[in-house]
This record gives C-alpha cells, sequence and structure tokens, in this order.
C-alpha cells in the first residue's frame, strides 16, 4: 500500500443504534458527506467503522466521526439526528482541507476534472489558489485579467456539482460597468446585463457542453444572475462565484458575503487596477481586503503579472503599467 494511505478501524462505543442511525443520517447520507468533502472511503457493520484514505486524512476523520457520534448522547427522539450543517461545521473546524504547499502529492490535488477534460492549473499561484478554494468556504482570487481566476473558480464549482458535493452553481457579477448606459441598452434587466456575464457562460459552455449548461439552467441548477438579485437571499448548498468584484460597493460586498448558507462555497474575483465605480466610491474589494484579512477561514491569493497565461504580450503589457504605476508613486 502505498505510504500516504492510510487503512484504519476503529469502533465507537457505547454500542446505541439509535445513536449510531443518527449519526450516519438518512441512507447514510452524513457519511457519503463526509466521503464526498475528504476523499475518504467510509464503511461500517455496525459500529466498527473502517476509513481508507489519505494519510494525514484518516485520522482527523476518526475524531470528526467520535466528536459526532458524542453530540448523538446529548438530544433525544426526532431532534437527535445529526444535521448536514453539523457535519459541515464539524469539517471545517478539523482543519483537515488544509493542505501542505511543500507536499508533493497536493499538486496533484489541484486537478480539475470535468466532462471535456482534466483542468491543470499552469503556475505554482494557480495551484495555491485551487487548493485554496478547495480548503476554505469563503476564498478572494486578486490580480490582473488573464491570470485564471474565474476559470478556475467555474472549473472548482463544476467539479464540485459533478461530486455532489453542492447542489447548484450560483454565478454572479455586478453590472456597474454599464453605468448610466444601462438605460439606454434594449430589453429588460437580464438581458441588459447579459453581455457582462458572457465570461461565466463561455467557461461553463467549454467544461460542460452548450446544451447540459442551457438544461441545468432551466432546472435552477446553474443561475447566472446580477449581484442586484442576490439581496434578500439564503443561498445553502450552493457554489457561488462573485466575478468582477472590484466594482462593487461596500455595501454591496457586505451584502453579498452575508447571502453565504451552510455547506456553501464563495469565490470572490477581481483587479483592484480596474475599478470603474464613480469617482470617489470606494470599491467593496479593497475594502474587504482590509477588513477580512485576518479572519480565519477566508484565503487570499494575489496574483501578480507573473501568473497571466494568455498570449506572452498580455503579461508584458501587465508588467509595465505595474512599473508604471509605481514610478509615479514613488516620484509621489
Amino acid at each position: 500500500m502505498n505510504q500516504r494511505t492510510a487503512d484504519i478501524e476503529f469502533t465507537l462505543e457505547p454500542t446505541d443504534l439509535r445513536r449510531l442511525s443518527d449519526l450516519c443520517g438518512p441512507f447514510d447520507e452524513n457519511l457519503k458527506h463526509i466521503e464526498r468533502r475528504l476523499g475518504v472511503e467510509i464503511t461500517h457493520r455496525g459500529h466498527h467503522f473502517r476509513l481508507i484514505g489519505p494519510n494525514h486524512t484518516v485520522a482527523a476523520v476518526q475524531n470528526i466521526l467520535r466528536d459526532l457520534y458524542v453530540e448523538t448522547a446529548t438530544v433525544r427522539g426526532d431532534q437527535g439526528t445529526i444535521e448536514p450543517q453539523q457535519v459541515h461545521l464539524a469539517i471545517q473546524q478539523a482543519k483537515v482541507l488544509e493542505q501542505d504547499d511543500s507536499d508533493p502529492a497536493a499538486e496533484k490535488m489541484t486537478h480539475i476534472k470535468t466532462k471535456r477534460g482534466l483542468i491543470k492549473p499552469r503556475n505554482h499561484s494557480q495551484a495555491g489558489y485551487v487548493r485554496a478554494i478547495l480548503a476554505h468556504d469563503v476564498n478572494f482570487g486578486i490580480g490582473p485579467a488573464g491570470t485564471g481566476k474565474t476559470y478556475l473558480a467555474v472549473a472548482c464549482a463544476v467539479d464540485a456539482l459533478e461530486r455532489q458535493e453542492v447542489r447548484r452553481i450560483l454565478l454572479t457579477r455586478p453590472a456597474v460597468e454599464a453605468g448610466e448606459k444601462l438605460g439606454f441598452l434594449p430589453g429588460d434587466l437580464a438581458q441588459k446585463v447579459d453581455p457582462y456575464l458572457r465570461p461565466l457562460y463561455d467557461a461553463l459552455f467549454e467544461m460542460l457542453g452548450f446544451e447540459k449548461v442551457e438544461k441545468l439552467i432551466e432546472r435552477n441548477v446553474i443561475e447566472v444572475a446580477p449581484l442586484a438579485y442576490m439581496r434578500g437571499r439564503t443561498l445553502n448548498d450552493a457554489f457561488i462565484i462573485l466575478d468582477e468584484s472590484q466594482n462593487t460597493t461596500m455595501e454591496q460586498m457586505k451584502m453579498f458575503l452575508t447571502r453565504i448558507g451552510f455547506n456553501s462555497r464563495a469565490v470572490i474575483t477581481g483587479d483592484i487596477t480596474q475599478i470603474d465605480l464613480p469617482r470617489g466610491q470606494r470599491s467593496g474589494l479593497r475594502h474587504a481586503i482590509e477588513v477580512l484579512s485576518k479572519v480565519d477561514d477566508i484565503s487570499f491569493t494575489f496574483f501578480q503579472a507573473g501568473d497571466v497565461v494568455r498570449h506572452p504580450v498580455v503579461q508584458r503589457i501587465v508588467q509595465a503599467y505595474e512599473d508604471f504605476d509605481s514610478q509615479q508613486k514613488h516620484g509621489d
């Protein structure tokens, strides 16, 4: 057996069939949730469990199951079932999803499988970004155009949906770029903002195919909507992507971040060098970086000009602008 793989067995005590049923959930749904999130195979015969998976993960899963089993003793009757959000919180508290960048095996975990093929990060920053998305519920990807921020986020969302880790994907983007011109565009609000959501559609079409995306949109499994539509909603069991977040106001960013519900993951992407808000209005993304930088379980990935994976001239253009801005600041 691979030295990085562990196979352990243990027994939950004391024996209590009601508590065991509460732990496992209907049709072992709680155990399946842990398997999907952590990549560990869980089998059991009564109270005797067997775990097979990565060495650093199986011990954590054993502790999670023991802790949840203890929780079943504190309640009785119909209220005894362990809820999905309790499983979700137990996984987060164990911090088992956090990967060590020095581990060679961690690089393989950044490969994203879709039905159209395998998507591999093209540099260290992209690999770290994918690992952060897998390990945290709220993730910020910040940097210039062409670094793969949105594309990789959509890939992770598609992967999570196909693994049944989430029930739906929600993609949103502010329409601030259009400003007052928005009113002169033909159609209703959804049609007016559609051009600004096009990059998200394109990534979905590439990974899933046009027909499947259309069917999933019809069933509301995939929802693509302007940020204004998020107010007043609570989003559970969803993978949520906020693109072009540099064009949110501080109020909009706070509103979006407080929409996140149980078993949901959010990725916020943006480029703080391309803010299109009216002069004097502060970017919600800039503000969030300051406010949330020390909050646990939130990750920030900052891309540089060297991480651009488009045409080589794009990388040189981005670098030239960064050098110019740096000279201007020093000149001031």
